[in-house]
């Protein structure tokens, strides 16, 4: 614990760097490929919507004493009630409860619903007042869908618009968003993917990772201006080392926050899956821990390396990389000088007479303190790109 503090301490002092933004076409790639992957699980395997946007009826029992074959038992019941027990999803919820979905039971009307409910109760000894139907309409889910939609849209704008007057730029806006958009995006393919029902919960909970992830990238953000600002005025930095020195001193802030969030997630997921079984609060708890792992990796990897990217052209960077490079030239040519007359007067002078004491403290003191100023490693690399 104490060399991570003391290693978090490094970098944001900056006696250690590691380069987010000279790298920044490594994580492009990288991102890419992994968005090409989510790809084709939306479009190629498609997004398994659970019975409130596809439609369909749901039956709950619960107070079960005996839920032993509980699967063979419910599509049994069903099968008399309706005379078919085709697409049957039965579920098990905590010790005694278990819960029976079907885009159709029967003719596909509550009536069948109910007839399937009364078998159900039967079988499992249940009262009647222990079972819940509950028929659902394709309409709400269409519904739930466009209402969502809609909050997604009106959510970008108003963040843009924010984003855009808080920064002062519109590249922290468009790079904010494209952040947002990845998270997003990576997300539902990972649904895809792995086959896990979205439901309206689901949905609650993208909308809600998008908070989480706009609010880690705007305090890097917030870094990379307070950074610029202090290299425009000194003239020591370009703007890619000052956006590189923000990532690194707000890394393992994010990283801590990702952590302590994640840690009560997990905790409802093991319980949801293990004790309480399907319902609103796993749906909710998948989608906030896999969107706030995204979020973390969006805020590091993408939004700042691209806005370094989107203002590399601007002639005000382009001022500020010349003077930061003039000044880191001038630093690396006296610490050179600095050196080779260490080399050829290692404690003597050029006669080869010793030194004496004052004067040879005084130049070491001299050496050591251009050795401190800061030189920035990434100035050759920023001129190439």
């Amino acid at each position: 614990m104490a060399s991570f503090a003391q290693f978090g301490n490094d970098l944001f002092t900056g006696r250690r760097q590691i380069n987010f933004i000279g790298r920044r076409r490594t994580w492009y790639l990288l991102t890419a490929i992994l968005l090409v992957i989510a790809a084709v699980g939306i479009f190629g395997r498609g997004l398994n919507f659970s019975l409130e946007f596809e439609g369909g009826s749901q039956v709950s029992v619960t107070n079960i004493k005996s839920t032993s074959n509980f699967d063979q038992r419910a599509h049994s019941a069903v099968k008399s009630a309706v005379g078919s027990a085709d697409n049957l999803v039965v579920t098990k919820a905590g010790a005694s409860t278990i819960k029976i979905e079907s885009k159709k039971l029967g003719n596909g009307t509550s009536q069948a619903t109910d007839k399937v409910g009364a078998a159900l109760a039967k079988e499992f000894g249940v009262k009647q007042s222990s079972v819940t139907t509950q028929f659902i309409g394709p309409s709400w889910g269409s519904s739930v869908t466009h209402k969502a939609i809609q909050a997604l849209i009106v959510f970008l704008l108003l963040l843009a618009i924010l984003l855009s007057v808080y920064f002062r730029t519109w590249t922290m806006a468009v790079a904010a968003l494209v952040a947002l958009v990845h998270d997003l995006f990576f997300t539902v393919g990972i649904y895809a993917l792995t086959g896990i029902e979205i439901s309206p919960a689901t949905m609650i909970g993208f909308l809600t990772i998008l908070g989480y992830s706009i609010y880690d990238t705007v305090v890097v953000f917030d870094k990379v201006r307070e950074n610029t600002d202090e290299a425009i005025r000194d003239g020591n930095r370009t703007y890619a080392q000052a956006a590189n020195y923000a990532v690194n001193q707000t890394l393992v802030r994010s990283i801590n926050t990702s952590v302590v969030a994640l840690l009560p997630i997990t905790a409802i997921m093991v319980v949801g899956i293990t004790l309480l079984g399907p319902g609103t609060l796993l749906d909710l708890a998948v989608a906030l821990f896999f969107g706030i792992a995204v979020g973390t990796y969006s805020s590091i990897f993408i939004a700042t390396p691209l806005l370094t990217s989107l203002r590399h052209r601007e002639a005000s960077i382009k001022e500020l990389d010349r003077r930061a490079h003039a000044y880191q030239n001038s630093q690396a040519s006296v610490l050179a000088r600095t050196e080779k007359r260490e080399e050829h007067t290692p404690g003597e002078s050029i006669s080869g007479v010793i030194e004496p004491s004052r004067a040879k403290a005084a130049r070491t003191a001299a050496a050591t303190k251009v050795r401190k100023r800061e030189i920035h490693p990434l100035a050759k690399r920023d001129a190439d790109d």
